[in-house]
């Protein structure tokens, strides 16, 4: 039976943005738009709807008189995702 997925996480760029955080932990903004290559203001608007959900923790500070954004993986954001990749692997016969 097919488990339903977390409808955050089928958008190919949050998921991409999770994927990426789930190795680092952490990253800052100009990282994620260099690993997804979504432009500034898309990569911007999906972190925003994943901080919304509780998967992520933003920190606005500054590098270098430079303004500096960090995204983080919050365990919500862990728990959501690990159940997202068992949920997704239910689909190709494989269960947990």
């Amino acid at each position: 039976m097919y488990k339903e997925l977390d409808p955050l996480l089928l958008s190919q760029l949050r998921l991409a943005i999770m994927s990426y955080l789930m190795v680092a932990r952490e990253a800052e903004f100009t990282v994620l738009k260099e690993q997804t290559g979504a432009t500034a203001g898309n990569l911007s608007a999906q972190i925003a709807k994943l901080q919304e959900a509780g998967y992520l923790e933003v920190e606005k500070t500054y590098k270098n008189n430079y303004p500096l954004t960090i995204c983080k993986l919050t365990p919500v954001g862990i728990t959501a995702f690990e159940a997202f990749y068992a949920d997704l692997r239910t689909y190709f016969g494989q269960k947990d």
